[in-house]
């Protein structure tokens, strides 16, 4: 299924992590040993391992309830970077998880727009917050 847009695309690869479905994931990434996934606590995949990655990740963890905002859209010509915050719902008392920033960076083909490198990493603690000395 070809995605007209960049953010068509975003939208496939949140709703396949919320369902966790690793199916709809995997129709998300470029088909290229190019494509690249960071998470934190987890080495830097690349190529088939990153849909292995996702695999394992539904298989361990289930779906995720994210709330998505985004920060910035960077385009350059068949090459898009959207900086986004992601924060887990559901935590404690009802409120949603500390932030977490990512980086989504999506490429223009033949087949439409697909998610070439996902990245993201826990947003600096406060001094004073829970957990903090």
């Amino acid at each position: 299924m070809p995605f007209e847009t960049p953010q068509d695309a975003e939208d496939a690869f949140y709703d396949a992590l919320e369902a966790g479905d690793a199916a709809a994931m995997t129709q998300v990434w470029e088909d290229s040993e190019s494509i690249a996934c960071l998470l934190p606590m987890t080495p830097l995949v690349m190529g088939r391992e990153v849909l292995e990655l996702w695999r394992s990740i539904f298989e361990q963890a289930g779906a995720f309830d994210l709330q998505v905002r985004h920060l910035a859209w960077i385009e350059c010509g068949n090459t898009v970077i959207h900086l986004i915050e992601e924060r887990a719902q559901g935590g404690p008392a009802g409120q949603p998880g500390p932030a977490i920033y990512g980086t989504n960076i999506f490429r223009q083909g033949a087949d439409g727009w697909r998610l070439l490198i996902h990245q993201n990493a826990p947003g600096p603690q406060m001094q004073g917050a829970p957990g903090v000395v």
